[in-house]
């Protein structure tokens, strides 16, 4: 029997299909409203319970690890985390199969620190094999960056085998987690990860404006001097909040707030587990209704994530991705452009304030859409079919 609906956005704004920021609850909204001093005890209190609180979500994992906040988007923590536990004469085997990991490859440029670069293209994702063909032909690597969830394509990467050739190999695991933690089971302890990172906005539903580090504690401890950046020195954070329960420069204690809201409310559903089937069902129920319309998504189901579906624009000639973007911002609805470089893609993301109910209205939005702009089938070009085949192989 399917949930009762969950409630439309307050002030009526149109819902976010995108991988973060996303639609958040209007609770969470609501916890902006007041003001605090970062220096206060309060918000010292609000701190540490956010570090705890999200320490619980690794299971065994936490008595080993800590959690220390950056301020900024996700990709601070990331040059965080790389600036931070990769040592200057480190290097770097960077997964990239989109945007996230080529950006990471782009920070490590920009840090002065080696890199091998696996660059597997706009979607086809990095194996087991792979990862220990290369550590085994060049042990001057010392770390591996894998991304979780990436959101060019919404593909889930082989996360498990690719920790089990980096442990098999001695290395040390770093993971780009953004988009996919809490919703989707990350336990460093099985992965043997030394540290990953996720942000305040994505699938615990908070607001922009923070990310976090979670790294084994001997590993934090380990890094101090390794930071190319002030700002961005993990171990300098780690050890002022552990001092004085403090962020270094001004935080943003309104996001905080909201985001210890967004903590509650994820707890009461459930936690990751019920977090991860609600996304599993918006993805499902959506990418059902969309093929049924004649759309095809780029991935096969074995590789869709519960985060965001990329499908192939229609070659119906009447069909531009501008009109069909403002034809679905009309109806409520905003979605993201592709980033595939060979065929002209959009994509759909399902995390958020959302449900299966939801995602039906997306469908009926991308009905009328069409039927708007005069576009007689949803079926993509032969090219866009026929890249998807080397995914297949």
């Amino acid at each position: 029997m399917p949930a009762k609906p969950l409630p439309t956005p307050e002030l009526g704004e149109p819902y976010l299909l995108t991988p973060g920021p996303l639609t958040t609850s209007f609770a969470v909204k609501q916890e902006m409203l007041k003001d605090w001093g970062s220096w206060d005890d309060d918000f010292r209190a609000m701190t540490r319970t956010m570090r705890s609180r999200l320490l619980s979500m690794i299971g065994d994992g936490a008595p080993i690890y800590d959690c220390v906040p950056i301020q900024g988007s996700g990709s601070y923590c990331v040059e965080a985390m790389l600036g931070s536990f990769v040592p200057r004469y480190g290097k770097v085997l960077v997964l990239a199969n989109g945007a996230y990991g080529l950006r990471a490859a782009q920070t490590l440029e920009y840090l002065g620190r080696d890199c091998y670069l696996l660059d597997k293209g706009d979607y086809l994702p990095p194996r087991g094999d792979e990862v220990a063909a290369i550590l085994a032909n060049d042990p001057a690597i010392t770390h591996v960056l894998a991304i979780h969830c990436e959101t060019s394509s919404g593909i889930l990467n082989p996360v498990e085998e690719i920790a089990a050739a980096t442990q098999a190999a001695g290395r040390k695991l770093l993971i780009d987690s953004m988009s996919a933690f809490g919703a989707l089971p990350l336990d460093p302890i099985k992965l043997n990860c030394i540290a990953f990172v996720s942000s305040a906005n994505k699938c615990i539903e908070g607001v922009p404006g923070f990310g976090f580090v979670i790294a084994r504690k001997d590993e934090i401890k380990a890094s101090k001097g390794n930071s190319h950046s002030l700002s961005l020195d993990v171990h300098a954070q780690w050890a002022t909040m552990e001092k004085t329960g403090q962020w270094r420069f001004t935080p943003p204690t309104h996001v905080v707030a909201a985001f210890l809201k967004a903590l509650d409310l994820h707890e009461v559903e459930g936690g990751v587990p019920a977090r991860g089937a609600r996304y599993t069902n918006n993805r499902d129920v959506m990418v059902k209704g969309m093929r049924d319309l004649g759309f095809e998504t780029l991935l096969a189901d074995r590789w869709l994530s519960p985060i965001i579906v990329t499908f192939f624009c229609p070659a119906d000639p009447n069909f531009t991705f501008p009109a069909f973007y403002d034809a679905m911002k009309q109806r409520g609805f905003i979605i993201y452009p592709g980033k595939l470089t060979v065929v002209d893609s959009f994509r759909i993301g399902v995390i958020g304030q959302m449900d299966e109910h939801v995602m039906r209205r997306v469908v009926d939005a991308a009905r009328d859409a069409l039927a708007d702009m005069n576009v007689s089938s949803a079926a993509p070009p032969a090219a866009a079919l026929e890249e998807r085949k080397k995914l297949a192989t």
